[in-house]
């Protein structure tokens, strides 16, 4: 299944990594602020298009994650487990960010990727965004379940079984929303077969060993939490419990009943644009 084209917003870099090739983007100059999106977005989804921190004074650089997006799919032999996805952000760090400390920024599976980048390269980053986290100890079934009905409904239907999937549940209010908006970021994909595995491989794959990990990130962090009632994916709870469990971490979220924070390009950049010039992080920045 191929369907779609992920448009560039900026110069294109490409990253190669046991043949698989990774492609991203970057604006700006400055310390370099790299986004990680989540499962079934690609390199726009994190601050949706906003080039905030561009305009502000840091390098922003975004990549599609194996699969997604522009990306190739996971070569033969490999996968969507987090090992892997972490191999390739260290090829991206290494290759299109080079020397010096960077902040990460992510969400959800990209939070989770970077939690785990974390844990083994602490000595390359400034500060870690944490947006939208699920991972939870002990597995989640009934999330695992959604994921899977996703994965069949694409595997199915394509685009439309996907959305119909989606549409299950969805309160009138905002399913016009949802539905537009789920369509036109799947249409960012040329590889419907590969979201199809990753749909079912990414939630079953653990980027931490235990929550009890978290407390050895020894580095400013900031926890991004929603109240979003039309998303079950990212409980607030969850995010709430990472913060409490990183050491050097802020929690911060929208206000009960307001557009969920993690949904606002602009108004996300501006908050990892001010985290980032915190003294705390742009000392070690530079």
């Amino acid at each position: 299944m191929t369907d779609g084209v992920n448009r560039s917003a900026g110069p294109a870099f490409t990253v190669e990594r046991h043949g698989l090739r990774l492609i991203g983007d970057e604006s700006g100059a400055g310390g370099a602020v790299v986004l990680l999106h989540g499962l079934t977005a690609s390199r726009g989804y994190v601050v949706h298009g906003s080039h905030t921190l561009a305009r502000e004074g840091f390098r922003q650089l975004a990549y599609d994650a194996r699969g997604h997006g522009d990306s190739d799919p996971a070569p033969a032999g490999d996968g969507y487990a987090y090992p892997e996805l972490v191999g390739d952000l260290e090829a991206v760090v290494d290759d299109a960010v080079g020397e010096g400390r960077l902040v990460l920024a992510g969400h959800s599976m990209g939070a989770h990727t970077a939690l785990a980048y974390a844990l083994e390269h602490p000595e390359r980053l400034a500060g870690l965004v944490v947006i939208g986290p699920v991972f939870v100890e002990g597995p989640d079934e009934d999330a695992l379940e959604r994921w899977d009905r996703l994965a069949d409904g694409l595997e199915r239907g394509g685009i439309d079984g996907f959305l119909e999937v989606i549409e299950h549940g969805l309160n009138p209010a905002w399913r016009e929303a949802v539905l537009r908006f789920t369509r036109e970021r799947m249409l960012k994909h040329r590889h419907l077969d590969a979201q199809v595995r990753a749909l079912r491989e990414v939630p079953r794959s653990r980027p931490l060993e235990s929550m009890a990990e978290l407390g050895r990130l020894d580095l400013p962090a900031l926890v991004v939490a929603s109240h979003d009632a039309a998303d079950p994916y990212h409980p607030y709870a969850v995010a709430e419990a990472y913060a409490a469990r990183i050491p050097r971490a802020r929690l911060i979220s929208e206000g009960r009943g307001e557009s969920p924070l993690a949904w606002q390009g602009g108004r996300l950049a501006r908050a990892i644009a001010a985290f980032c010039r915190e003294p705390r992080v742009a000392e070690r920045l530079g």
